[in-house]
């Protein structure tokens, strides 16, 4: 059989599960998969989703903006797939095909791929199982091949991190706000009114006094409740000392504004009181969103995602703890990364056991009080950059955080630019280089040609 027949009638199945394996795996690999395979009829690409402790439930409304996969089921939908091999709207399979691992449980692709008779890739980060029922691996370091068994040693090919093809995968117009050449951040911002609905076409500009600062508080429930006031109170600090200072929230795309206004309004979020007492309010002005505190200050809301053209242009990132910091590391964005622990129950995103008992009704807010105790007990890295680096290339601050800390060190990073530079240059040294998405595009294209 022809390599053109074999593709004719072919599927590539994507299973993934979480926000951040679509941005950062999922994304680029489909757009590696689309370029190297050329014309869209030759090969169908769907994509399936299984439930996740991190996942939102706008999954579906993220991989709908990814234009090279056909057909999305959502994770509500997964068991019965898994189980009986039927999709909720009845897909059709062609004989030909590839079952592609990108999220979730290693086990699901051996189950599926055997049920469609299609060969399977596993994208393995830090593991990887099942050796003797999948067809390929492709691993992000040579020790993962290592760990396996001499016998399945072909099997395995060192592509190397998803996470470094981030800054690679841009290609992207720069956003259409603009923000006000004057120094002063509380001024408007000025925007184009004539597409207020689209954040797509224009430059975002400022003159070279402004200083534009990134903050990333999370997406969900339990990390925003001390991110947001804790953002709102370090821009306050930071504004105080350096008025020329703008400061700008890329909003998740799985995270409504009206949600995250909520976690700036004492009445909604106790915990504001905590974290240096500084609330705001929604506004939008000209279609443009931003948060207004009672002093006037302006925290902007970008909605478009992703927003690495944005991100790209500050000059720090106050971030927490999850898959942006592998964001910004790879587009060498400096960062402080924050954990606070004013509410030590916040984070319930674990895996296996210690997610399920964080998460169960009643008790769960027990059980995740002790589970993050024990796990911040132990000196571990958290950021993605520091993860890969293996040392703390960027500052990573944990505990009853305080917003004049963390502004005294941001103050410290911005009078010194030299600093910030040397971090910059340390995040580009750790990301390694590009190209992962490539190569396990190529492993899935060999298997698809397998007679």
């Amino acid at each position: 059989m022809t390599e053109a027949k074999n593709r004719e009638t072919a599927d590539i199945l994507i299973l993934s599960n979480g926000p951040g394996e679509l941005t950062t795996w999922v994304r680029p690999v489909v757009k590696a998969l689309r370029q190297q395979l050329g014309k869209r009829d030759e090969v169908r690409i769907s994509l399936v989703l299984s439930p996740c402790p991190n996942a939102s439930g706008r999954e579906v409304a993220i991989a709908q903006r990814y234009r090279e996969i056909d057909r999305i089921q959502a994770a509500e939908h997964f068991f019965p797939f898994l189980l009986w091999g039927k999709t909720t709207e009845n897909w059709d399979w062609r004989d030909h095909g590839v079952v592609v691992f990108l999220g979730g449980d290693q086990f699901f692709p051996v189950v599926i791929g055997k049920r469609l008779g299609y060969r399977t890739v596993i994208y393995g980060e830090w593991d990887t199982r099942w050796h003797r029922w999948i067809d390929r691996f492709g691993v992000m370091k040579p020790e993962l091949i290592d760990r396996a068994s001499p016998q399945y040693a072909d099997k395995f090919t060192v592509v190397g991190d998803l996470m470094a093809d981030t800054a690679t995968v841009r290609n992207l117009p720069l956003p259409e706000s603009i923000l006000s050449q004057a120094p002063n951040p509380l001024s408007a911002l000025k925007v184009d009114s004539s597409d207020a609905s689209s954040t797509n076409n224009q430059l975002l500009k400022h003159s070279p006094e402004t200083e534009l600062i990134g903050m990333l508080p999370g997406s969900k429930a339990a990390k925003l409740a001390q991110g947001v006031p804790l953002a709102l109170a370090i821009a306050r600090h930071l504004h105080a000392a350096r008025p020329q200072t703008r400061f700008v929230i890329p909003v998740a795309p799985t995270l409504e504004l009206q949600t995250l206004a909520r976690f700036a309004d004492p009445q909604q979020n106790p915990v504001i009181h905590q974290l240096g007492n500084v609330s705001a309010e929604l506004i939008t002005s000209q279609g443009q969103p931003f948060l207004k505190t009672s002093d006037g200050l302006r925290i902007e809301l970008y909605t478009d995602s992703p927003a690495y053209d944005l991100l790209t242009q500050c000059r720090l990132c106050l971030t927490t703890v999850g898959a942006n910091t592998a964001e910004l590391g790879s587009l060498a964005v400096p960062m402080i990364v924050l954990l606070p622990t004013q509410q030590l129950d916040a984070m319930r995103a674990w895996d296996g056991l210690p997610g399920l008992l964080a998460n169960l009704p009643g008790v769960g807010s027990a059980f995740a009080k002790l589970i993050n105790w024990l796990f911040l007990r132990k000196s571990r890295l958290l950021a993605w950059p520091n993860i890969w680096a293996g040392e703390a290339i960027v500052p990573e601050l944990v505990g009853q955080l305080q917003p004049q800390q963390i502004a005294d060190l941001a103050l410290d990073l911005l009078t010194h630019p030299k600093k910030l530079e040397q971090m910059r240059d340390r995040l580009r040294q750790s990301r390694g280089t590009s190209g992962a998405a490539s190569k396990l595009a190529a492993l899935v294209i060999e298997e698809l040609n397998q007679d």
